[in-house]
C-alpha cells in the first residue's frame, strides 16, 4: 500500500475509553485494518494501556502524546516526527489558550518549527492551512463528550504524504453514514497550494 499512497498516517485522539465512550464505533473498527498505514499519530486522552496497544496492534510507528486525562508521565507533552518529507508535530492541545485558537496554534507551530501541526483536545475536527503551513484536529474518535463543544460528531483522519504531497482523508460518523471528505496539499515552486473536496457518504 505504501507504494501507491506514499506513507499513510492514521491521525486519531480523545477516545476518553471508559470514562466517557464505550467503544470505538463500530463502523469505524471495521475500517481500522492492521498493517494498512505505517504510522500513528494520537492525540491523547486514551485514558487507559488498552487502548495504546490497540494502536500498536495497526501500525509499527505508534506517536502518542499525554491528554489532560491520561496517566501522568504515560507520554510526552509534545512530539516532533519526520514522515517523508515533513516535520510533524504532536500536542494534545489543553496547553493552547485559549483552546483551538488559531494564532495560539500558529504560535505553538512556530516554537514546534514544525510543517503539520496535530492537536485535539477541541473534539472537533479541523483541517487549516496558514502561511503555508498545515493545522490539523482529527477530532474524537469516539464522539466523546466536551464541556467547550455543543455537538461532537465521531472523526478520525487518515494522511497520505508521497513526496511533496500531503492527502488528508477525514471520516466523521453522521447518523448510520461515515461521510468522507479531502484535502490536499501540495508543495510547488516555493509555495503550498491547498484544496477541499467533499467525497459521497459511504455505508
Amino acid at each position: 500500500m505504501a507504494s501507491g499512497f506514499g506513507e499513510l498516517v492514521l491521525v486519531v485522539g480523545d477516545h476518553h475509553i471508559p470514562t466517557r465512550a464505550s467503544e470505538i464505533p463500530d463502523k469505524f473498527q471495521k475500517m481500522l485494518v492492521p498493517n494498512k498505514m505505517q504510522h500513528v499519530l494520537c492525540t491523547g486522552n486514551l485514558v487507559t494501556k488498552e487502548q495504546f496497544d490497540e494502536l500498536r496492534n495497526l501500525a509499527p510507528n505508534v506517536h502518542v502524546v499525554a491528554g489532560d486525562c491520561d496517566q501522568e508521565g504515560a507520554y510526552p507533552e509534545t512530539k516532533v516526527v519526520t514522515i517523508g518529507q515533513f516535520r510533524i508535530g504532536l500536542c494534545h492541545g489543553h496547553q493552547v489558550v485559549p483552546w483551538g485558537d488559531q494564532h495560539s496554534l500558529a504560535a505553538l507551530q512556530r516554537k514546534m518549527n514544525v510543517d503539520i501541526l496535530v492537536t485535539g483536545h477541541t473534539h472537533v475536527s479541523h483541517i487549516r492551512t496558514e502561511n503555508g503551513k498545515w493545522f490539523v484536529n482529527p477530532g474524537s474518535i469516539t464522539g466523546a463528550f466536551s464541556s467547550s463543544a455543543s455537538e461532537v460528531i465521531p472523526s478520525f483522519m487518515l494522511m497520505a504524504l508521497q513526496g511533496p504531497k500531503v492527502v488528508a482523508f477525514l471520516y466523521e460518523l453522521k447518523g448510520d453514514n461515515v461521510a468522507v471528505s479531502k484535502n490536499c496539499w501540495h508543495y510547488i515552486a516555493g509555495a503550498y497550494t491547498a484544496a477541499w473536496l467533499l467525497f459521497l457518504r459511504i455505508v
